[in-house]
């Protein structure tokens, strides 16, 4: 097969983005994301569920202990307020905007399109824009019916709903939006996951501040989070990253650490193309991630295309989580669970010359060495020390 043949359910560009599809591919159902299955599957849901959300409006008491104190609790849903406003104000409509459903729109598309004449230039101007926003990296890619979820979910009783866009779609571009380090050192803890609170929120008022300027150029742009789409593929079919056995987009800047959003548009963009790293030469000799999980949801061994569930998309050969397992520790401790991230190698400063210069040797037939120049690294921060300034 050539470079540029395809076969049904694969692109031409799967091999450099590291997707591998099989030929009993599913499009997979949101309704069956762990976290939506909390609220309507009888397996999932439990009282240390319940208390798990609850925790997040402090309904639920704090545990005690370093980093699940008052202020941890306080601290991390603090962060994910902007998010939590976004999300809550289509809820008597069976919208969860950003999570189950597209961030609507609050700018109308302008009568009168700004011509492109060169969509090359206007990638890069959107790309300029996004930095000014706030995003930390950006990549576009065409839209792939794959990775669109078959259906949405309404939220009003957990039921699938039509997961529709407008006409004419063919874009997505995909923002990365950095982690605090010295918060993401600190999990497992309710304070670290004012991390993920933050990024949340800080990807909230990014991709509805883009898709507002391309909606004032005269194009239809949709802002989406955890919505309408999965947005790892699409973050490696823009060449942001590549895929690990964390389940996680190791990024060239970040490693693992940050969260995407996306945005859906007709406007003309020039596309990027995926590129190979070398990062799963990296995993496939690196456990680290797997061997810290407390619970073993992390898998061992090579990718397979085993489904791990039905919170595991079909078809895809992968390194697969097992999302039941790793969620019912989230329960257990009442907020979020990234020490998979903490530990990972790739999780490091890359400002810093003796990172750079490590990623080098990572990323080359050298990895083994890498692996063990990386020993004792990733350890937890003690929370108290962030709080104090030492983190």
């Amino acid at each position: 097969m050539t470079e540029r043949e395809t076969t049904p359910n694969t692109h031409p560009d799967d091999a450099l983005a590291g997707i591998e599809v099989t030929g009993d591919f599913e499009p997979f159902r949101q309704r069956n994301d762990i976290f939506t299955r909390a609220f309507w599957d009888s397996s999932i849901r439990s009282d240390k569920t319940d208390r798990f959300f609850a925790s997040y409006r402090i309904e639920a008491a704090p545990r005690r202990g370093d980093g699940f104190q008052h202020r941890d609790f306080a601290l991390r849903n603090a962060a994910w307020l902007v998010s939590d406003v976004l999300s809550a104000r289509g809820a008597e409509h069976g919208i969860r905007e950003g999570f189950q459903a597209a961030i609507r729109p609050d700018t109308p598309v302008a009568p009168e399109a700004m011509a492109v004449d060169d969509p090359g230039r206007m990638s890069d101007e959107i790309k300029r824009v996004a930095r000014f926003f706030g995003a930390d990296l950006c990549g576009i890619t065409p839209l792939d019916e794959r990775w669109q979820y078959a259906t949405r979910v309404d939220t009003r009783d957990m039921s699938e709903a039509p997961n529709d866009l407008p006409e004419g779609i063919c874009n997505v571009i995909v923002l990365g939006h950095q982690m605090d380090a010295g918060l993401v050192a600190t999990y497992p803890s309710a304070l670290a996951g004012a991390a993920t609170g933050r990024a949340y929120s800080e990807e909230a008022a990014i991709v509805t501040q883009l898709a507002a300027y391309i909606r004032n150029l005269g194009y239809e742009a949709v802002a989406s989070m955890n919505d309408t789409g999965l947005v790892i593929p699409y973050a490696l079919q823009a060449g942001l990253g590549e895929y690990a056995r964390n389940q996680m987009v190791i990024t060239p800047a970040y490693g693992p650490r940050l969260r995407f959003s996306k945005i859906y548009t007709n406007l003309p963009l020039h596309h990027d193309r995926p590129r190979k790293l070398g990062v799963a030469e990296f995993c496939a000799i690196c456990t680290k991630c797997a061997d810290a999980c407390p619970v073993k949801a992390l898998p061992y061994g090579p990718p397979t295309d085993e489904q791990r569930g039905i919170s595991a998309i079909r078809g895809v050969r992968k390194w697969t989580s097992d999302a039941e397992r790793c969620f019912g520790f989230w329960a257990s401790q009442a907020s979020d669970c990234a020490i998979c991230l903490r530990v990972c190698p790739f999780n490091r400063d890359f400002g810093k010359l003796r990172h750079r210069l490590w990623r080098r040797l990572a990323l080359s037939p050298l990895r083994r060495l890498a692996l063990w120049l990386d020993r004792g690294r990733g350890k937890r921060v003690k929370p108290a020390a962030w709080w104090r300034g030492g983190a």
